[in-house]
């Protein structure tokens, strides 16, 4: 199959990071190129782009478009930025981009597991292949109270214990190998009238597995805080989310990040000595364009946000 992905708020984002010529930069979630090929096109030979993907495919698509510049290219999750920096004994860098979506290669390619309109398709949700949690353990090892838990938080699904009800005794038949198999259970889970207004019924769900799989929340906040740690000053990060559990934590860890004090609002006077380490490029977040989302739908719920360092 051939890797496609339509690069999400690209200008905007580029715009954003304000690339200096001969600056060095992190492509946190480099996919197939799109933001880092924009990227290099503004580093002259003495700038450095530096692509991580934990998707090998990815990563490989990425090499062989970016053949050309000074470019490092590293098969880790982003949220080691802080050990990948370290080993390429790099001690500051001038932008990072990170783009949270999952890419449309991997959506599209039935052998990923990804859609709920792939019937056919084997639970996977694996973002790196190489790691042994699939969808497939989840749907069928988890216990009920756990997939409930994870549906409702992750998915955001009113209806996360009918389903998780439904997952646990479908399972003691059989298996639940295909996400065919598991978007069923899920439409005998959601009254008739729900399931015929809104998004597929199994959108939430899904969502939420995936969320699981690849462990995308956890550790995230923890993330945006090192990150700006390895920025040099006026170095930016901008974060492009998708869906508000993601935003939400973008949004409060870069308001803390700008905030001089974080104490409770309760407190007379300020007991957390906390400093700002910069300030909000956007208070509000970009959206995209009216014409992008005529291009790509699937750019619809994306919201950029951007941070200097001081």
């Amino acid at each position: 199959m051939i890797f496609s992905h339509y690069s999400v708020l690209l200008d905007e984002s580029i715009d954003g990071l304000n690339i200096k010529p001969d600056g060095t930069y992190v492509d946190c979630t480099a996919g197939g190129g799109g933001h880092s090929a924009k990227i290099l096109d503004k580093l002259t030979s003495d700038g450095l782009l530096i692509c991580i993907d934990k998707d090998e495919e990815a990563l490989h698509v990425c090499r062989e478009r970016l053949s050309s510049g000074n470019v490092k290219f590293v098969h880790s999750d982003f949220k080691r930025l802080d050990q990948i920096l370290d080993s390429l004994d790099i001690d500051g860098v001038d932008g990072i981009l990170a783009d949270l979506g999952v890419s449309s290669y991997q959506i599209d390619n039935p052998d990923r597991g990804f859609s709920y309109m792939a019937s056919d398709a084997p639970l996977d949700m694996r973002m790196d292949t190489s790691q042994r949690l699939t969808a497939y353990e989840v749907v069928n090892t988890y216990g009920e109270r756990q997939l409930y838990d994870i549906i409702l938080d992750y998915g955001e699904e009113i209806f996360a214990k009918s389903i998780a009800r439904n997952i646990v005794a479908a399972r003691q038949n059989h298996s639940i190998e295909t996400c065919g198999q598991l978007v069923a259970i899920i439409d005998k889970s959601i009254p008739y009238s729900s399931r015929k207004k809104g998004s597929h019924p199994a959108k939430r769900t899904f969502q939420a597995l995936r969320i699981e799989v690849n462990k995308e929340l956890n550790g995230l906040d923890g993330f945006i805080s090192g990150a700006v740690d390895k920025l040099n000053p006026q170095g930016r990060i901008a974060i492009i989310t998708f869906h508000s559990l993601e935003d939400r934590i973008v949004k409060r860890s870069f308001n803390d990040l700008a905030t001089d004090c974080v104490c409770p609002s309760n407190l007379p006077i300020c007991v957390c000595n906390h400093r700002a380490k910069g300030s909000l490029v956007n208070k509000k977040p970009i959206l995209p364009s009216s014409k992008e989302l005529q291009e790509n739908s699937r750019s619809q719920s994306a919201k950029l946000r951007i941070f200097e360092k001081k």
